[in-house]
């Protein structure tokens, strides 16, 4: 199920399952990665976990801790989502859409670089 959380932190799902704050435990530590002092002496990288079902989330994508928070919890309510829901979650649906897309996308390119090469080597035998 490793790939199938990978779906979560996808735009407009709607129907996701709601979380009640009983249900999370919350921390702040310091966060990683670049940024020098103004990250390794502030704490405002959150941590999030679900406690029933498991799933810890960490955000540390913005300076503000209320920040943080917010898209920890819209994060890790995908996430939910899609541990229960499975398949029939709306995050695996728009993730299978997009993919569906994108191959789309890479068969249509691949198909107009076949047409680009025939029609050189159309050109070059009208030169012999």
């Amino acid at each position: 199920s490793v790939p199938m959380l990978q779906a979560a932190r996808k735009k407009n799902s709607l129907n996701l399952l709601e979380l009640t704050e009983a249900e999370l435990e919350e921390q702040f530590v310091r966060g990683d990665g670049p940024g020098g002092q103004a990250t390794n002496k502030t704490n405002n990288c959150v941590v999030l976990k679900h406690i029933p079902s498991g799933i810890v989330v960490k955000c540390h994508q913005t300076r503000s801790v209320e920040k943080n928070r917010k898209i920890a919890r819209e994060i890790l309510r995908e996430k939910v989502d899609l541990f229960y829901k499975g398949e029939d979650s709306d995050v695996f649906k728009e993730k299978k859409a997009s993919e569906k897309q994108k191959q789309e996308k890479k068969r249509r390119a691949k198909e107009n670089l076949e047409r680009k090469k025939l029609f050189k080597e159309m050109q070059q035998l009208d030169k012999e």
